[in-house]
């Protein structure tokens, strides 16, 4: 879905209108691995990716997102100093500078978060589809989304 292999066998329709290029644009792809650079701040490689990804990226917007996830107290650490959870929550910030109603594609998005991290990201989702937008997501955890229609397919091994 994310666009970065082809399927094997068969074809995935993005865009039936045939505007894959703006579909990509409000695609928000968050992998397992959480894409910071080591030697930037908290604060510098959330800036950083908003940038690279066409985000808003104003001070305001980046500290307020990493307010979002409970970060902001860590703004100024260096990356390689955080936690697996505390770099998970920088990554996860991402979602909290989304404006639009796109299709977020989360690996994992609840690995190493504590309860307070998992509800800040529940907020984050209920947020998005509130307004339209779409998530599919990989987790052994589900997340709580009250009065949510969740759809889950359970994949299994294919030889």
């Amino acid at each position: 879905m994310a666009g970065l292999l082809r399927p094997d066998e068969g074809h995935v329709l993005a865009a039936p209108d045939g505007d894959s290029q703006m579909l990509r644009r409000q695609q928000v792809y968050i992998g397992h691995a959480n894409a910071l650079k080591d030697d930037l701040t908290a604060f510098e490689a959330l800036g950083f990716l908003a940038r690279l990804h066409d985000r808003e990226s104003s001070p305001v917007a980046v500290m307020s997102a990493l307010r979002r996830l409970a970060m902001d107290h860590r703004c100024h650490a260096v990356v390689r100093t955080l936690s697996q959870g505390q770099r998970r929550r920088v990554a996860l910030a991402r979602l909290a500078l989304e404006r639009g109603a796109g299709l977020w594609l989360l690996d994992e998005p609840f690995d190493a978060l504590d309860a307070a991290g998992i509800e800040a990201v529940d907020g984050l989702l209920e947020e998005h589809l509130e307004r339209g937008g779409g998530v599919l997501l990989t987790s052994h955890v589900s997340p709580t989304l009250p009065g949510r229609p969740l759809r889950q397919l359970a994949l299994g091994t294919h030889r």
